[in-house]
């Protein structure tokens, strides 16, 4: 086993969830988890409510760069200092001050965190070069309990069977397609193709990113169906990035979030610059 998933292995979930977060994210999957999340937002959009209060808001579709590092940087600053830290007290503070300007139901929001629980594990489980372990599995679990209850949610479920229980039955009561979930979705897969290919392939691209979604997913975000041969495609080619994973060290040093470079701060940010609306600063 490689040194950090080793050691991983010797953690506890109940008392070392950040660190075991931490591991998994900056060392053991970094390319694999930030793809999990990405796809994960795509869960929310197929949520009416969700998407007609994105297009309402206009945040997704004007600026979609900047809302997607928005939300990336909150998230990565809590993971990389700490929920205790100041940074991640700030971050936070930013994320609850920015959620709070608008109607989202305590349901919304525990289905939200759901998936981001959820949603990693599937993708590990599907296109990594092995599945999360028990430790890794209950270690993001209660990293994300712990954030909701930062996030004052109520009715958390406590166990892993039990959210994606809630999880499943959320998705079957709510994914109904709408024009807000199509057009939320379009404007973040021309973006995230933008990571890979200039715009005048973005029509060849945007079939192989419909292969990574399931078909009722796929439907709630008004997506044809796509072709068994992209799905093929599309599967050889992320069992062949896991053989190379497999092959490769994982990193001494940890990837970071918070120290790339993004397009929307190319001086870089403070936290409370981030998202829709700017609050009064803290100091370090």
């Amino acid at each position: 086993m490689k040194p950090f998933s080793a050691q991983i292995q010797h953690l506890n979930p109940q008392t070392d969830h950040e660190k075991i977060s931490f591991l998994l994210s900056c060392h053991v999957f970094p390319w694999d988890l930030e793809r999990s999340l990405e796809f994960a937002l795509f869960r929310t959009f197929a949520v009416p409510s969700i998407s007609g209060l994105l297009v309402e808001t206009g945040e997704f579709v004007r600026r979609p760069r900047k809302r997607y590092d928005d939300t990336e940087l909150i998230l990565f600053e809590i993971l990389e200092h700490g929920m205790n830290s100041l940074r991640g007290k700030r971050a936070i503070r930013r994320m609850n001050a920015m959620h709070g300007r608008f109607a989202i139901s305590n349901e919304e929001f525990l289905y939200v965190l759901s998936t981001f629980i959820f949603e990693p594990i599937r993708w590990i489980e599907k296109y990594a070069y092995r599945p999360m372990t028990e430790v890794e599995k209950e270690g993001v679990f209660k990293n994300y309990l712990e954030l909701g209850k930062r996030m004052n949610l109520k009715n958390v479920p406590q166990t892993l069977p039990e959210f994606e229980a809630y999880n499943r039955q959320y998705e079957a009561e709510h994914f109904r397609f709408e024009k807000s979930n199509q057009i939320i979705a379009d404007k973040t897969i021309d973006l995230l193709l933008g990571f890979y290919l200039p715009k005048w392939l973005f029509g060849l691209g945007r079939p192989f990113v419909y292969a990574l979604l399931d078909d009722p997913l796929r439907e709630a975000l008004g997506i044809r169906k796509v072709s068994g041969l992209r799905k093929w495609i599309v599967k050889k080619g992320l069992g062949l990035h896991a053989f190379l994973h497999q092959l490769r060290g994982e990193p001494k040093h940890p990837i970071l979030g918070t120290v790339r470079k993004r397009p929307s701060y190319p001086e870089g940010y403070q936290i409370e610059e981030l998202g829709t609306f700017p609050s009064k600063a803290v100091s370090e």
